[in-house]
């Protein structure tokens, strides 16, 4: 019960949210060029959608910004004195594992079956090249997208069993993939520095 009243908290947190965002856009001047007619106002979905969005464009031109050659770069290579590196994702591993968690996170909200190539959270074993990879993470997070335009105030909270058989609600699983690929976008971008390459988000500050 107390959680879900939480989760019901949450969900009018929101809600809240969004209705002041309408309403203080719908307060604001229409910007110059900018259509009169009004847009959409936002809902739950949309406000998670942007959120996917903004996450998604950091961790693709991160991957863009890494040359082909550096796909296997692992900060264990550079033998760092105190370091302990041993072991850890190389740059297209981390690509790989925000790609297939994505699959593996979203899948529950539609229901569908995340594709095979998931492999336990590591994607394929085979796929090496860049243009792959990154196809592969544009993919899942097209499947993000997909997913979150179902999510409605009568599904938010239900209950259900994420992809690793624990309790969850799609409210849960629609933001956390997002945190999780921040999560991992942290990790990328100190290997993008480690090899002189200075983020695309970082650029022009």
């Amino acid at each position: 019960m107390k959680q879900l009243q939480t989760s019901l908290l949450l969900t009018a947190a929101l809600s809240l949210a969004a209705a002041s965002v309408y309403a203080q856009a719908a307060k604001s001047p229409p910007a110059a060029g900018a259509s009169a007619s009004p847009s959409t106002p936002p809902s739950i979905a949309s406000a998670i959608d942007r959120e996917i969005s903004i996450v998604e464009k950091q961790v693709v031109e991160a991957a863009e910004a890494m040359p082909e050659d550096k796909f296997d770069f692992s900060p264990e290579k550079l033998n760092l004195p105190g370091s302990d590196y041993k072991g850890v994702r190389t740059f297209g591993e981390q690509l790989k594992h925000i790609a297939a968690s994505n699959y593996l996170i979203w899948s529950p909200i539609t229901g569908e079956k995340p594709p095979d190539t998931v492999n336990d959270g590591k994607g394929p074993d085979a796929m090496k090249a860049k243009a792959d990879i990154i196809k592969y993470l544009k993919d899942s997070f097209a499947f993000g997208h997909k997913s979150v335009t179902t999510l409605n105030s009568s599904n938010l909270i239900e209950p259900l069993t994420s992809s690793s058989g624990r309790p969850t609600t799609r409210l849960f699983l629609a933001t956390f993939a997002a945190a999780h690929a921040f999560d991992h976008y942290g990790q990328i971008v100190e290997y993008l520095r480690m090899n002189g390459i200075v983020p695309p988000a970082s650029r022009g500050r």
